[in-house]
């Protein structure tokens, strides 16, 4: 009896998730269409990249944050974090002038240095994920701030930085197609990540952990440390956000980054990504970032004023928690 319920329970588990990601895809193309209809503008070819383009950053940094999900915990330092990492990349390639990669790697590292800080207060030090990134998001917005000295890093003598995210190699060998590398970015980070939830042992452990964190550790698993390794990844992964966002500016803007942890949330929740941890996807987390991408210019377009474009965020978010606090009720 207990063999035939546990496979047919997971399937459940599966049709569910698989359902709310069908919603959230329909979502997506009801927001195209009445956006379509609304405004001529909207499915303009320089728009639609304009989409892409913005959800290149907002995806990668979604994506980050649904590791941290997935284990049952929430990173509110994604937004500085990503900062941090553009600013790192500016002392790198425009005060000591090293090579492209050089910078892009050191992005990258600070941002996995970061993730592991974060790791472990939240795994060693028993600090709720909550307040531990609470203050990480506070101490990173004022190291941005005191090593830029309040002042943006431009990246002018850095040639073909900007083209990191907005040139197009697609566009190069097909023309009709300029897909922004930034957008390619984002899809070889989804893929990657993807690729190690579903068949590495950190990717069965981050589950494992949402799920019932305790057996495992009863297991004889070193649960410190694999949580410590999701959010070292996922900081790795705010780093190439910040690659991302600093080459799309041509600078690092050390205010800037606060707010954008509160979208990559909204775009895991709307994806599908339980809030209670042990259940989600990179391909539900990229729909809710391309919605929230869609609302965004969508609502703009239709010139409807930045606050009340805010609401409409923060209702979405609301009935997708919602929607999760149902699903789970009825497993």
């Amino acid at each position: 009896m207990t063999d035939t319920a546990a496979p047919a329970q997971k399937s459940g588990i599966r049709m569910t998730g698989a359902f709310h990601r069908l919603l959230a895809f329909s979502g997506l193309i009801a927001l195209v269409v009445v956006f379509s209809v609304a405004s001529p503008n909207f499915m303009q070819t320089q728009n639609i990249l304009a989409i892409l383009q913005a959800t290149a950053v907002n995806g990668v940094l979604a994506i980050a944050v649904t590791l941290v999900i997935i284990t049952g915990g929430i990173d509110l330092s994604v937004g500085t974090l990503m900062t941090f990492c553009a600013v790192i990349a500016g002392v790198f390639l425009t005060y000591w002038g090293l090579p492209m990669p050089i910078g892009i790697l050191g992005a990258i590292l600070a941002g996995a240095a970061s993730g592991l800080i974060s790791g472990t207060v939240v795994a060693k030090l028993k600090v709720p994920p909550f307040i531990a990134t609470l203050g990480m998001m506070l101490i990173l917005k004022g190291l941005s701030l005191v090593i830029s000295g309040t002042r943006p890093i431009y990246f002018n003598d850095t040639p073909g930085f900007n083209q990191i995210a907005l040139g197009s190699v697609v566009g190069q060998i097909i023309p009709a197609v300029p897909v922004p590398n930034g957008v390619m970015i984002l899809f070889l980070v989804a893929l990657l990540t993807a690729f190690i939830l579903g068949k590495t042992a950190l990717g069965r452990y981050t589950f494992a952990l949402g799920s019932n964190e305790e057996a495992v550790r009863l297991s004889g698993v070193n649960v410190d440390r694999w949580k410590i390794g999701v959010y070292a990844l996922s900081g790795a992964i705010v780093g190439v956000g910040g690659v991302l966002i600093a080459s799309r500016l041509n600078s690092a803007q050390p205010a800037l980054g606060q707010g954008y942890e509160l979208e990559a949330i909204a775009a895991v929740v709307i994806g599908g990504t339980s809030l209670s941890g042990g259940r989600g996807t990179v391909l539900g987390t990229l729909i809710g970032a391309l919605i929230i991408s869609v609302l965004a210019n969508g609502l703009r377009i239709l010139s409807v004023a930045q606050e009340w474009q805010t609401v409409v965020t923060g209702t979405i978010i609301i009935l997708a928690v919602y929607a999760d606090i149902l699903r789970r009720r009825k497993l």
